[in-house]
């Protein structure tokens, strides 16, 4: 299966201007070929996983924009209805919300939709979430649901405006770097798929 990151254009040393209204991040790739050591932690009281599936766009569209609001997340935002219907309903993807005390807190997607492969494609916890421990406990659960299936490699992406703790995170969870690329897109908060104080950390040019 195709993906974003399939052939990228090589960009020369120095430095590049990007087109009006646009911004960049430098993404980092990540992987790892076989299931790492477990590091189990109880799940956080009143906390679940819920699937979810092609009729649940509109409740994965407002926890994608709580979790992503301040780390640019906006790919699932621009997307047809239809298209996001099809993918979150997939019996080769396993879309899944993290919920306590009846609030979506945390969102996990993994794609099994390539060859021998599982992409984490999305993984995320509401502000308020942060720090309560349940991080640990949903990438266990990524990772314990991603190798239980005939799979010899698992992939996620990160990038410079996600979360400042992502990378390590991921590397502590047993994924290892393999290679870096640079992402340019229209500003969202310009387009009108997020609000214009999304995301302080980048600056808004207005064209």
């Amino acid at each position: 299966m195709s993906t974003i990151l399939d052939n990228p254009a090589v960009l020369a040393s120095g430095y590049h201007r990007l087109p009006e209204g646009h911004i960049a991040n430098v993404v980092t790739c990540l992987e790892m070929t076989a299931k790492p050591r477990s590091r189990q932690v109880p799940p956080v009281d009143g906390t679940y996983l819920t699937r979810l599936g092609a009729g649940d766009t509109q409740r994965f569209r407002d926890l994608f924009a709580t979790i992503g609001r301040d780390i640019m997340w906006f790919s699932r935002l621009i997307m047809a209805e239809d298209k996001l219907a099809a993918i979150i309903g997939d019996g080769q993807v396993e879309c899944l919300a993290l919920v306590k005390n009846g609030i979506d807190i945390g969102l996990l997607e993994l794609d099994f939709r390539g060859t021998d492969v599982c992409e984490l494609s999305f993984f995320g916890l509401v502000p308020g979430a942060i720090g309560l421990g349940v991080g640990r406990y949903l990438m266990n659960e990524a990772l314990e649901r991603a190798w239980a299936k005939p799979i010899s490699r698992m992939w996620v992406h990160t990038c410079t405006l996600d979360h400042p703790a992502a990378l390590s995170f991921y590397q502590r969870s047993g994924f290892r770097p393999y290679a870096m690329m640079v992402e340019v897109h229209p500003d969202p908060r310009l387009t009108g798929h997020m609000p214009v104080d999304a995301s302080p950390q980048v600056p808004l040019l207005t064209p």
